[in-house]
């Protein structure tokens, strides 16, 4: 359909309308009433903080190998005599140099090879060969990240990214990842064993994940006349065997009455512990074993939580307190795995916390603690003692206070509970608000205390204000989506450098909850190519932000690293909502926009839109694909009818002349998207349109 030119009194009446992007997703409210900048459908867009919505970045598998989203590659110009295939290692016959190709380019003078996992430096002339046989000539030395067009770079960036990735495995076993936990700069993940019949726990190292002996433990009785204390070395008194004391777990009866019974946890033991008594270097007889020691084993199947604290360190180190339902809690401080026994006759706590210094876990609707700094001392004459709620417990979260006076919140399913004081002289357990609860896996931390409740997502500031009412949700806009989601939630997480709270479902969908102060600013669904069934986030000890998740796969994987779902294209796209510049029953002839734009790569859009709520009666556009190029956070304005590749140069842009979107109805809907492993992120800020007021509709 061709449009006529305007004449110069039309141009005259020509308006223009900005449309900042912000407020996301809403699902409910009157189409006529949305703001301006609000989206009606998206997938794996996020509201930034700044402002604007951004295609979210992507995630790579982890094992502690050379991160994929940090490959390098090399380009060298060669003179092919033989083959040269993706994947064979080239070693300069020279030089001696070694490169892995990730493409090889003939459509070019000269040809030339793209390489990664470059060693050494190679030399111009020499022979390149593949298993010793002679392949090329090297036309060129090396160029690193020597691609000649933006667009080469991403490509070959993702080639090499992919060959890094190849490198990575999953976590030895079978099924999915049970919990991942990071502690002292080190990433731990659980899984099944093989077999199933047990549960181990690894660790990264630059060679990949590595089995963590759990240890040993042996059980005592008889303990009296001196403590064995932490690194202590015991001696079988009639075997000779020997082992060096980790950790000493206390069950009940005292040293000074010597009747103290309990449990040690060992390590480099040498020989084979009998019935025997025990001695020390300088005590003998100090307790009685009934057996040899036995190593530390785990069932399969739990949910792990985990929360790291310094409490009980005299060094001040950090250290994992875990539990999963199906073993007894633990501790582990990196090097040592110590279960922790708290005299429960079913002794698998589901949630755990540190608090006051106190250790907490809780059992069914019981939370129970060890004694003050001592979290394997579960006994009344320690400070251990138990509390119980109105239903099941579903996880803790500390609330901050002044001068120390912070309280526990304790979440059910349906009610919430804060315990104050400090400890069994004055703790008082306090029903905070009936019919509002929390699902397990949903509780953090954004400012203030948020979770999924049955009405939406609760912060716990707005379920005090109007308890169980839809006012205290949060997440009014997207009602529909959250009543579909809600049961199938399986954890969360926070992203500190986003001021985001994020919920992840098992049909792989996830919600992005982008937080202004105390209010939401938008809440945005993503589409993850692997199910989060356990996360974890943490800053590091420089502040460095890492998050890290398990998936059913057995994969341990990063979020917020690279272009692509662990190699695999993210798909994204907005479809925002019908503007009509407030006046709905006017006819306006479309006449041309500029988008805003920032990013730091290479990547391509797909723009369009709809006239008229997309009316068959009006003839839609096709959509326009646009290339840009980032080398700096500067902003692009552009239209451009035809959309032309445009080189950016770091530079601010002026407008181009307007995409002309001519057409007449009472309002356009803008419609943008993409789809790519090697695109990298772009932050939307806002369309500028310009349009004329023509006639009411009849």
């Amino acid at each position: 359909m061709k449009f006529p030119p305007l004449n110069n009194s039309v141009a005259a009446a020509v308006r223009d309308a900005v449309m900042f992007f912000n407020g996301g997703l809403d699902q409910e409210t009157p189409a006529w009433k949305v703001k301006p900048g609000h989206v009606r459908e998206s997938n794996n867009y996020e509201q930034s903080i700044e402002g604007g919505y951004q295609d979210v970045t992507g995630y790579e598998r982890f094992d502690g190998h050379t991160a994929p989203s940090t490959a390098a590659y090399s380009v060298m110009d060669v003179t092919i005599s033989g083959s040269i295939t993706v994947g064979d290692t080239l070693t300069g016959a020279t030089s001696g140099a070694t490169g892995v190709v990730v493409a090889v380019v003939t459509t070019t003078t000269p040809d030339y090879v793209v390489m990664t996992k470059v060693t050494g430096t190679f030399q111009s002339g020499e022979n390149l060969e593949v298993s010793a046989s002679v392949e090329a000539v090297a036309a060129s030395v090396a160029s690193v990240d020597g691609a000649t067009t933006t667009v080469l770079h991403a490509q070959y960036t993702n080639l090499a990214a992919d060959a890094y990735r190849a490198d990575i495995a999953a976590v030895p076993g079978e099924g999915a990842i049970l919990g991942v936990r990071q502690l002292n700069g080190v990433v731990y993940a659980f899984r099944n064993a093989v077999g199933g019949a047990t549960a181990a726990l690894y660790k990264q190292t630059s060679g990949g994940w590595s089995l963590v002996d759990l240890g040993l433990q042996v059980s005592f009785t008889g303990g009296g006349a001196a403590e064995i204390s932490e690194g202590d070395v015991i001696t079988g008194a009639t075997s000779g065997a020997t082992a060096t004391v980790r950790r000493v777990g206390h069950v009940s009866g005292t040293w000074a009455g010597d009747d103290e019974v309990g449990y040690l946890i060992l390590s480099g033991q040498t020989g084979t512990f009998a019935a025997e008594n025990l001695n020390t270097p300088t005590q003998s007889n100090i307790a009685t074993i009934a057996a040899d020691s036995a190593a530390i084993t785990l069932l399969p199947g739990g949910a792990y939580e985990f929360y790291n604290s310094n409490y009980a360190d005299s060094q001040g180190n950090q250290r994992i307190y875990g539990c999963d339902g199906v073993n007894p809690g633990f501790e582990f401080d990196g090097t040592y795995f110590a279960p922790v026994r708290t005299g429960m006759t079913v002794d698998v706590p589901t949630h755990v916390i540190v608090h006051k210094q106190h250790l907490f876990f809780s059992f069914k609707s019981s939370v129970q603690h060890g004694g003050i700094g001592t979290p394997f001392n579960w006994t009344l004459r320690a400070g251990a003692t138990e509390l119980v709620t109105d239903g099941t417990i579903t996880g803790f979260k500390r609330e901050p206070g002044s001068q120390g006076n912070g309280a526990l919140l304790i979440c059910n399913r349906n009610r919430l509970h804060i315990l104050y004081g400090t400890s069994t002289t004055d703790w008082e357990l306090i029903s905070f608000r009936d019919e509002v609860g929390a699902f397990p896996g949903t509780i953090q931390q954004v400012g203030s205390t948020m979770f999924l409740d049955d009405r939406g997502i609760t912060m716990l500031r707005t379920a005090q204000e109007f308890g169980n009412f839809q006012h205290s949700t949060l997440s009014t806009k997207i009602q529909t989506l959250i009543n579909g989601s809600r049961g199938l939630v399986l954890s969360s997480c926070i992203v500190r450098n986003k001021n985001q709270y994020r919920l992840f479902f098992s049909d792989n969908t996830a919600l992005y909850v982008t937080m202004a102060g105390a209010k939401v600013a938008a809440i945005m669904p993503c589409t993850t190519g692997h199910q989060v069934t356990c996360i974890d986030s943490q800053e590091t000890s420089n502040g460095t932000e890492e998050i890290y998740f398990g998936s059913t796969d057995g994969f341990v994987y990063q979020m917020e690293k690279g272009t692509s779902f662990d190699g695999d294209e993210i798909n994204a796209y907005l479809r925002l909502h019908y503007t009509n510049d407030r006046v709905r029953s006017l006819k306006t002839f479309m006449h041309s926009v500029t988008i805003e734009a920032q990013g730091t790569g290479y990547a391509e859009i797909d723009f369009g839109y709809e006239l008229g709520y997309g009316s068959e009666d009006i003839i839609q556009a096709s959509d326009t694909n646009r290339e840009i190029e980032f080398s700096s956070n500067n902003r692009w304005d552009d239209g451009g009818a035809l959309w032309d590749t445009l080189f950016w140069d770091g530079r601010t842009l002026a407008p181009t002349t307007g995409l002309d979107i001519r057409g007449e109805s009472e309002n356009i809907g803008f419609l943008i998207r993409k789809n790519s492993d090697y695109f990298s992120p772009v932050r939307l800020t806002g369309i500028h349109y310009r349009y004329i007021n023509r006639r009411h509709q009849r």
